[in-house]
């Protein structure tokens, strides 16, 4: 009787033991193995989590051999197979440092080498500038249209637009003040202007007024503060829609608390970030590429690889006109120096002989591509203007152009939502005040 007790008690503790998962022993990852291991100067870990090796960045390129075989059989590329591609080669393009090899970013690089070659090449001939001058603008917004469908940062405008400064103040120092004609006194004005454009650069770059503290941007929507703003439109998170009052009139009353914490629940809803999880002050909005909210954000400027916003819109207008003012000042320098026969606007399109010398063509043509630059940082600044005349961002003016609302000036350069415009002086007066002192107004009822 005992054994067949012991042996229904092993029995059943073999039936018990029979549905456990054994236990297994954790592997180690091999990735992670790898990584902890000390690495050599030219070793790193790729995009992958693998250990690397410099001498094997052409090893391993699918994606390349499958691009190159499509190409030469004439089929068409995947989507995304470009953008593998670059990729790869931004993981790969690195340098030997000590504890492992250093990434480098290729759009820092690209400038430093392209844009002196370019130059030099272009200086060989006439046509040789015609084409190369031309096709310089066709490349730089392709990159532009190309990064900013991927929704990503570069620091490639920004690298383009301090070297291409440091490149032509060299030429300025090497092929035209050696000539002679120029005075000391010009010199220094144009380095004056170039340091201060790199001072004004530098107080353009902080902060934009970005949005980090939940509880400020609250107790900043739940006050009763108000932009001045025309009532015949309102804005919503999607863009502005006509008031449901029946006449533009309205009436200045105070409101009880009671009533100022319903409405501020419902402005809440309708500036609620859904990415930053946080309440908008009115005219903020969220950038998708610094991935970020700002506070009258105006539009993400890539030639400085910032947002423009509230704390540095005045300096990114004295950005542009300090460089405008430098840049044409320089121009008409080199002008007068290579072809002092002419005046400066005239031996813009007719210099004889400039080609004759590598030196002279070569300030030509640097000259050539600063007139180019100085005429869309022209026209940037003449948007800026009249944005600012009308206090309106432009941000809120692509909302109303979207939204096919408000009134078109000066060609259609300008689109006036009619929800800030207080007049020239005032809006010029609310923009030298930005972020001055906040100003509280009553709660508009109709």
């Amino acid at each position: 009787m005992k054994r067949l007790m012991k042996k229904r008690e092993i029995r059943h503790y073999c039936e018990q033991t029979a549905g456990m998962k054994p236990k297994r022993m954790k592997k180690k990852n091999p990735r992670l193995s790898e990584a902890e291991e000390p690495l050599c100067c030219c070793e790193y870990i790729d995009q992958d989590g693998k250990k690397s090796h410099l001498v094997a960045c052409l090893c391993n390129c699918e994606d390349l051999d499958v691009a190159c075989d499509r190409w030469i059989t004439c089929k068409s590329l995947q989507p995304d197979t470009l953008q593998k591609i670059t990729e790869t080669f931004s993981d790969r393009f690195r340098i030997p440092w000590l504890r492992g090899a250093k990434k480098v970013d290729v759009s820092l690089v690209l400038p430093l080498v392209l844009l002196p070659a370019f130059l030099h090449v272009a200086a060989l001939h006439l046509l040789l500038t015609i084409i190369i001058l031309a096709s310089l603008p066709v490349l730089v917004l392709w990159y532009y249209y190309f990064t900013h469908r991927n929704k990503g940062r570069t620091l490639f405008f920004l690298s383009l637009g301090l070297f291409s400064l440091g490149y032509m103040y060299y030429i300025f120092l090497q092929k035209v003040v050696s000539r002679g004609h120029i005075e000391n006194n010009q010199v220094i004005t144009v380095t004056c202007g170039l340091l201060v454009t790199l001072a004004t650069l530098a107080q353009a770059k902080k902060d934009p007024g970005y949005l980090h503290n939940k509880r400020e941007c609250v107790l900043s929507s739940s006050n009763n503060y108000r932009e001045p703003i025309n009532r015949k439109w309102v804005e919503s998170s999607n863009g502005f829609h006509k008031s449901p009052s029946a006449s533009d009139s309205s009436v200045h009353i105070e409101v009880e608390p009671s009533r100022m914490l319903v409405e501020s629940s419902a402005c809440t809803k309708r500036d609620w970030c859904m990415t930053c999880s946080l309440v908008r002050p009115c005219r903020a909005g969220h950038c998708r590429i610094c991935n970020s909210c700002v506070r009258r954000l105006d539009h993400h400027c890539v030639w400085i690889n910032s947002c423009i916003g509230e704390s540095n819109h005045r300096a990114f207008i004295l950005l542009i006109l300090f460089f405008l003012m430098t840049s044409v000042y320089g121009i008409t320098l080199t002008l007068g120096t290579i072809c002092s026969d002419h005046n400066a606007f005239m031996s813009l399109f007719y210099c004889p002989g400039v080609y004759s010398d590598y030196s002279s063509a070569l300030a030509f043509t640097c000259v050539w591509y600063c007139t180019i630059i100085t005429a869309g940082m022209s026209h940037i600044l003449l948007i800026q203007l009249l944005n600012i005349s009308f206090n309106v961002t432009e941000r809120e003016a692509r909302l109303a152009l979207k939204e096919n609302i408000g009134r078109r000036f000066c060609c259609s350069l300008v689109i006036d939502p009619e929800q800030y415009n207080l007049g020239f002086f005032q809006n010029w007066y609310h923009f030298l005040t930005l972020g001055s002192s906040q100003q509280h107004y009553t709660v508009d009822l109709v």
